[in-house]
C-alpha cells in the first residue's frame, strides 16, 4: 500500500500544520495590551496639545479640549453636531455646553477616549444621565452595572429615582429587590425623603417590602411632611398618589380609629381609603383582586389577618 492511500485511510481530520495550510492567508485579530492603551490613551483626554476641538462647559465655561476625529468615531451624537457645523469647528471656535458639568463631561470623554470609566456614589448617575443623552449604550451599561454593585441603603433610593426618571427596567428590578429586604434601612435614610411621588409609588405597590404596614404609613407621612415644606404645598396634596397605596385593611381596627381621628385633622387619607378598610373588617374577609388586603413580606401578623390573602398566596 503507498503512502499517499494509507494516510488517507487511517486520519479522519488534518494535522495542525495541515490545518494551518488550509487557512493560509486568513486574518487573526492578536489584542495587545489593552490597559495600557487606555492608559495612554487617557492623557489625551483635556489635552491641549495636537487637539482641535475646544469645548466652554458649564456656567463657568470651563475650557476642556478634545479631538474631532476621536469624538465623530465614538459617538453619533458628535459626529452629527460637527456634520451641522460643516467646516466651522475650528479650534479658535468653541463650543459651548453651559447644562454640562465640566467633570460630569471629561469623565465622558475618558470613556470616548479609552472604553473605560472612572465612577464613584458621587457621580455615577449623571454619567448615566450624560450616556443616555449622547447615545452611548456602553457607557449606559457600565453606569448600571456598577450602580446595581454598590448598592447601599444609603443610596438605594437615589438609584432607584434614576431609574424611574431614565426608565432603565433592569436596573429598577434590581433595586426593587434591594429595596424589598433592606426596608427599614432604606425608608430611614435621607434620600427616601428626596425621591418623587411617581418613585415613592413604584415602591409601595410592592408586596415583598419588610415592612409592618403602620410602619410605612409613618414613613410615607414623613415624606409628605418634608415635601409639603419643600414644594410649599400641603400634606395630603404632596401624596395625594402615594397614600392610595398604603394598605389601610392590614391595621387592625384600634389603629385604624387612631389613623382616622389623626387624619381628620390634615387630610391625609382618603375618606374612602378607610371607608374600604372598615368594610373588610365588617365583612372578615379579604377581596384577592385587590392589592390593597394582601399583606406584605413584612406585615407583623394581627387577629383579623386570618380573613385577609397573603402575598405569597397571590
Amino acid at each position: 500500500m503507498s503512502r499517499r492511500s494509507h494516510s488517507s485511510s487511517s486520519k479522519s481530520s488534518p494535522s495542525p500544520h495541515e490545518s494551518n495550510m488550509t487557512q493560509a492567508g486568513a486574518e487573526t485579530l492578536v489584542k495587545g495590551n489593552i490597559e495600557e492603551y487606555a492608559r495612554m490613551m487617557k492623557k489625551m483626554v483635556n489635552n491641549k496639545e495636537f487637539s482641535d476641538l475646544k469645548f466652554l462647559i458649564g456656567p463657568g465655561r470651563k475650557a476642556v479640549y478634545a479631538h474631532r476625529c476621536l469624538l465623530s468615531a465614538r459617538c453619533a451624537v458628535f459626529k452629527a453636531m460637527f456634520a451641522d457645523k460643516a467646516g466651522n469647528v475650528e479650534k479658535d471656535v468653541p463650543l459651548v455646553l453651559s447644562d454640562m458639568s465640566p467633570e460630569i463631561f471629561i469623565t465622558m470623554l475618558e470613556f470616548i477616549y479609552t472604553n473605560c470609566v472612572t465612577l464613584s456614589s458621587k457621580n455615577a448617575i449623571d454619567v448615566l444621565a450624560t450616556s443616555l443623552e449622547y447615545g452611548l449604550d456602553d457607557l449606559r451599561d457600565l453606569c448600571v452595572d456598577y450602580m446595581e454593585e454598590n448598592l447601599t441603603s444609603t443610596n438605594a433610593c437615589d438609584v432607584m429615582q434614576a431609574a424611574v426618571t431614565y426608565n432603565q427596567n433592569d436596573l429598577k428590578e434590581k433595586t426593587m429587590g434591594f429595596i424589598e429586604d433592606n426596608s427599614g434601612d432604606v425608608f430611614k435614610s435621607k434620600s427616601f425623603q428626596e425621591i418623587s411621588e411617581d418613585t415613592l409609588v413604584s415602591i409601595l405597590r410592592s408586596s415583598r417590602l419588610s415592612m409592618d404596614e403602620l410602619e410605612l404609613y409613618r414613613a410615607v407621612k414623613e415624606w409628605a411632611t418634608v415635601n409639603s415644606v419643600v414644594n410649599g404645598r400641603k400634606v395630603h396634596e404632596v401624596a395625594r398618589e402615594a397614600v392610595k397605596h398604603i394598605r389601610l385593611p392590614l391595621l387592625s381596627a384600634e389603629e385604624l380609629t387612631g389613623l382616622e381621628d389623626e387624619s381628620k385633622k390634615d387630610s391625609f387619607m382618603p375618606v374612602g381609603s378607610f371607608a374600604y378598610a372598615w368594610k373588610l373588617h365588617a365583612l372578615k374577609q379579604g377581596e384577592k383582586e385587590n392589592i390593597l388586603s394582601i399583606r406584605r413580606r413584612g406585615t407583623s401578623p394581627r387577629d383579623h389577618h386570618k380573613y385577609l390573602t397573603d402575598q405569597n398566596s397571590k
